[in-house]
């Protein structure tokens, strides 16, 4: 199981992947990208810089078999619209995630966030919601966010 989890993170040493990946990587790569598509959607627009941003986490740092990342991004705004919360998507992640995991998935959440270049109260709102969800501290929630602020040159001018 930990192998499992651990191809979903490329960079990590051993995160090699044949793409015949054990049953249940469709549904935690579903949670994820229904997290990231809420966070994409939480300030009311879904637009083409959120769209590519999610592409991009899917196809470069989720390694998912042979998984069409906009295949997996249709089928998470569809589950996004049927969903009453998303209490259950954090659940799958935070049960199959180590700490270090789960601290990179708020890292992508943070990404996705800021991808138009603003962060609207709705997204802050929702990435701290789910970092409590995610037993992320917020310490490290801040530091995420910091290194995506850097990343992307934004200044907050805080």
């Amino acid at each position: 199981m930990l192998q499992r989890l651990k191809a979903l993170f490329p960079d990590k040493p051993d995160g090699g992947r044949d793409g015949r990946g054990p049953r249940g990587d469709s549904e935690l790569a579903l949670a994820v990208a229904v997290l990231l598509v809420e966070a994409a959607r939480m300030d009311g627009t879904f637009d083409a810089d959120e769209r590519e941003t999610i592409r991009d986490i899917i196809a470069n740092r989720l390694k998912i078999g042979d998984t069409d990342p906009e295949a997996l991004i249709e089928a998470a705004e569809r589950r996004a619209e049927e969903a009453a919360d998303w209490w259950s998507f954090a659940q799958v992640a935070k049960n199959s995630f180590d700490y270090e995991e789960r601290v990179r998935l708020v890292e992508m959440l943070w990404e996705v966030s800021y991808a138009d270049g603003v962060l609207h109260d709705y997204e802050a709102n929702l990435l701290r919601r789910l970092t409590g969800l995610l037993y992320v501290t917020d310490q490290d929630s801040g530091a995420a966010r910091k290194r995506v602020l850097d990343r992307l040159g934004i200044d907050t001018g805080a």
